[in-house]
């Protein structure tokens, strides 16, 4: 659930980009959307090829002796909130859906608002999304799981070279 916090923590900071009307950055974030979308897709190659490892070798080995995983909940967060501040598409959406809405325009308490509103809505999607993963996993067989996560791994990759693949055809 942390990773979802950390992604509402990245949309919330691309909304108050947007929402506050701060152009000049908006204008350097589409500027770079190429090169970040090679750093995303990298980013998402590496964590591919990490769920690919895990899903081949068993939790145990990335579990440390007291049952987490390595780096821990900081690592996660900081993962998560670096992968979506390089997706390109997060900033072009939320300029694109506050401009159409009109988002801002009551002002700072009115922008704010929206940012908060932003925050708990990913949040909300995220906690929801995650207790419904966490349900079904634990009515799986552990095969089962096996295979998921090797496909899961896949997609990723996929979506991975997807991403480099725009970011260097622009």
């Amino acid at each position: 659930m942390l990773s979802g916090v950390g992604v509402a923590t990245a949309d919330a900071a691309y909304g108050a980009i947007a929402a506050f009307g701060l152009t000049a950055v908006t204008e350097v974030l589409v500027g770079v959307d190429r090169p970040l979308g090679v750093v995303g897709g990298a980013i998402l190659l590496v964590m591919a090829v990490r769920a690919f490892r895990a899903a081949l070798t068993g939790p145990a080995a990335e579990a440390r002796s007291d049952g987490r995983r390595p780096g821990g909940l900081v690592t996660a967060f900081a993962t998560m909130v670096g992968l979506t501040l390089t997706n390109p598409a997060t900033i072009l959406a939320f300029v694109a859906l506050f401009a159409s809405i009109g988002a801002g325009t009551g002002g700072p308490a009115g922008a704010a608002l929206v940012v908060a509103g932003v925050f708990t809505g990913s949040v909300t999607w995220w906690v929801v999304l995650t207790g419904v993963v966490a349900g079904l996993r634990a009515r799986l067989t552990p095969g089962i799981v096996r295979g998921l996560n090797l496909v899961s791994a896949l997609v990723i990759a996929a979506f991975g070279v997807s991403a480099m693949a725009l970011g260097i055809a622009g």
